[in-house]
């Protein structure tokens, strides 16, 4: 059997509903760790339509984006024409394609990667030395997944019927694990949608080594 990593299909080109309580954070996390936007290059891996993109685009950091769905970057060119938003996987040597930069952002796109040790590789080859990668997926915690067990909430939450729907599911500890083993280091965490201990998305912000 062949995985078709293009299958994905959007409906239309506006950021995701999760953007809505993740790219805040992201933005405040870049304006954290660099003094100007202008002088900021972002790579956007998993870029769907465009959407995150274009937020960060419009205020200032130069992005360069990448995803595996035909669709999801038809729509992206249509919508922004301006950006440079490619046909890509993060199982590529994007490196040697695009260079590196200074900060490389992921979001609720992990957890649907077959191969996260890959996958990581490429993020942290993308990531100039002393560089940052943040990287946003579901949150599952101890005390989460018991009020979704308690709650009845197991089968919507994991969405087992949903094509191209989420295959890993990732705790702070595991996911904090992939990325150090990447060879990124000083992982921290930030938890948005709803309190932290039944947050709907944790975010990774990790360095990489000068």
């Amino acid at each position: 059997m062949s995985i078709e990593l293009d299958a994905t299909t959007y409906v239309h080109a506006k950021p995701a509903t999760a953007h809505s309580y993740i790219l805040p954070a992201v933005v405040d996390v870049l304006e954290n760790s660099f003094q100007e936007a202008n002088e900021t290059a972002v790579f956007d891996l998993g870029c769907g339509t465009g959407g995150a993109a274009a937020v960060l685009a419009e205020k200032g950091y130069d992005v360069v984006g990448v995803d595996p769905s035909q669709d999801g970057i038809a729509k992206a060119r249509t919508a922004h024409p301006d950006l440079s938003l490619e046909i890509g996987s993060g199982y590529e040597d994007l490196s040697s394609r695009y260079g590196t930069f200074d900060a490389v952002i992921s979001l609720e796109v992990v957890e649907h990667v077959y191969d996260p040790k890959a996958f990581s590789t490429t993020i942290y080859d993308l990531v100039k030395p002393g560089g940052i990668a943040v990287v946003s997926t579901p949150f599952h915690g101890y005390w989460k997944n018991l009020a979704l067990a308690v709650s009845g909430k197991m089968d919507d939450h994991f969405m087992p019927l949903k094509d191209h729907g989420h295959i890993k599911f990732w705790s702070p500890e595991t996911l904090s694990t992939l990325l150090v083993e990447t060879g990124f280091e000083d992982v921290e965490f930030e938890y948005v949608g709803r309190i932290p201990l039944l947050a709907k998305s944790m975010i990774a912000i990790a360095q990489k080594p000068h």
